[in-house]
């Protein structure tokens, strides 16, 4: 009888667990049987085990082979097991030492030639395996870059399962022949999944320049509130008629947001990782994502769902970054109404039948809407012809619940001839107001230090009111807005946050009455004589 055993990862949303690959064989029938609550594709795993360690030159024990995965109550889905059930088997037939394998975690698929492809969650993988406390890790070679991106954790990347049984067994490591040049790496398919990254809009890396601020002609106001958006991380809408330059604004979002942490950019990349939409050859991502998805989007779309347990939505796939809802009155109410939760808690907690899994959410979120179905409401001679009843029910797609959320929100008025064509009409560039951006963050860092916020929107309403008071006074207009409807409690917090954002952007110790009633016209919409301090046309 021989038993070997070793260790992969089974991932559940973005979180790891630890699978121990237990590998039992006994005299009797060769049969090879997988437990422990495998999907269909790990399940195939079988065959392609046997057919990889025959095409490398092993044996394959023709006895009664049993290989189980514990804990057995965890579903286990993918092919990042089989690496690590070829070596349990071999093991077991002491064709490498089990003493070898106990300590190593293996994650990786193979191939019927033996070859050891990659596959997708391998930060998230190694991060749990790092945590459990295991120091090394077998991974293919294409992925190595990005496990070795966990701090303290022995990476060895491997081409083919040849390879890994020689480094085991002390023996020569054979040379694996390399793609040639210019021929497309079939290995990299598994790393991306058709698909998974339609709506994501703008690449999070891309090579090219991002799209500059100074583009935008006019929209003063839009821009003001586009950088306290940024500076304090608060949720924004814009309103307007179509061509105002709604869509230029959002996408020019990321470019100002300062750039992620070590600790943000791990999480981002394993949030991309497991949805298959990481860049190959860029394990790392260092920008503020951007996701954008169409508004024909269902609920599970931008949630998280899908077959089994569920995959990382939308709203997942902006975390620490910018999701952008274009058209917001034509997505359907379910699925508005969906991003309350993720909104206030940061996280979202989707419930399936095959299990509950908690994906990170903490995004910015930006609505643009048109004020009518025609989009010519507030356009003066325009011709609008859409009823007072029609207008009624199409602003009223966005809910109040959703909207009391949103600190922001904002007319991008049409833009006139001489801010269009004349050089004076320009603002200024992403740089300077990035500039502004970041200083803004470090001194709300500053003040929040051992606290766990980071940002002005996260702080909650009962500790800006009692631990980091406004000005004497300051909040009269507020208070007189709540009295007369205008405000909820949660308006209040959230105008505070606003106004927060603002003294730091000014580089004041605290919000005076200035900065209070350029929250609430920013909020409301209503004109308070309130100077705007930052975001001015150049």
């Amino acid at each position: 009888m021989g038993f070997a055993r070793t260790c992969s990862v089974a991932l559940v949303g973005v979180e790891g667990v630890v699978v121990e690959v237990q590998a039992d064989l006994e005299p009797g029938v060769a049969a090879f049987t997988l437990v422990g609550l495998p999907d269909k594709s790990l399940s195939e795993s079988r065959d392609r085990v046997r057919a990889a360690v025959v095409n490398s030159g092993g044996d394959w024990p023709q006895k009664k082979l049993t290989v189980g995965l514990s804990p057995a109550s965890v579903p286990k889905s993918g092919s990042g097991f089989d690496l690590a059930v070829a070596c349990a088997v071999l093991g077991a037939a002491e064709r490498i030492d089990p003493r070898e394998l106990a300590d190593l975690v293996m994650i990786g698929e193979l191939g019927l030639d033996g070859r050891v492809r990659p596959v997708r969650g391998i930060l998230p993988a190694v991060l749990a395996a790092a945590e459990a406390g295991y120091e090394q890790v077998v991974v293919p070679e294409q992925t190595a870059a990005e496990a070795s991106l966990v701090p303290g954790i022995s990476v060895l990347g491997v081409r083919s399962l040849r390879q890994l049984i020689a480094v085991l067994t002390d023996e020569p490591v054979p040379e694996e022949e390399p793609d040639q040049e210019g021929r497309p790496d079939a290995m990299l398919a598994g790393l991306v999944v058709p698909g998974a990254g339609v709506g994501t809009g703008l690449s999070i890396d891309a090579d090219t320049s991002p799209p500059d601020l100074a583009d935008v002609a006019g929209q003063r106001t839009a821009r003001t509130a586009l950088e306290v958006a940024a500076a304090g991380g608060h949720h924004l809408m814009l309103y307007g008629p179509p061509g105002a330059g709604k869509t230029m604004l959002a996408e020019r979002l990321p470019g100002i947001l300062p750039p992620l942490t070590r600790q943000e950019s791990l999480e981002v990349t394993a949030i991309h990782s497991v949805a298959g939409i990481l860049p190959p050859g860029k394990p790392l991502v260092h920008k503020a994502p951007y996701c954008a998805p169409h508004h024909s989007a269902t609920m599970q779309s931008l949630v998280g769902g899908g077959n089994g347990l569920p995959r990382p939505g939308a709203v997942s796939l902006a975390h620490r970054g910018v999701l952008f809802l274009d058209e917001a009155p034509e997505f359907t109410g379910k699925a508005l109404d969906s991003l309350r939760q993720p909104l206030e808690a940061g996280h979202v907690v989707v419930a399936r039948s095959a299990g509950v899994v908690r994906l990170p959410a903490r995004f910015l979120m930006v609505l643009a809407a048109n004020p009518c179905p025609c989009g010519r409401h507030t356009l003066h001679g325009a011709g609008c012809e859409c009823p007072p009843s029609v207008i009624r029910r199409y602003q009223a797609r966005l809910s109040g619940p959703l909207l009391d959320r949103v600190d922001l929100r904002v007319e991008a008025e049409p833009v006139r001839r001489e801010d269009l064509l004349a050089q004076g009409g320009r603002g200024e560039s992403t740089a300077q107001v990035a500039d502004r951006v970041l200083a803004a963050r470090e001194r709300a860092a500053a003040r929040l230090q051992g606290t766990p916020w980071t940002t002005n929107s996260e702080v909650p309403g009962h500790e800006l009111r009692t631990r980091w008071v406004t000005a004497p006074g300051a909040l009269a207009a507020a208070e007189r807005d709540m009295e007369r409807g205008l405000l909820t409690a949660r308006g209040l917090d959230r105008v505070l946050r606003v106004a927060w954002t603002l003294a730091d952007l000014c580089g004041d110790d605290r919000p005076d009455d200035t900065h209070i009633g350029l929250a609430l016209e920013l909020r409301t919409g209503i004109s308070r004589g309130a100077p705007l301090p930052v975001g001015g046309a150049g």
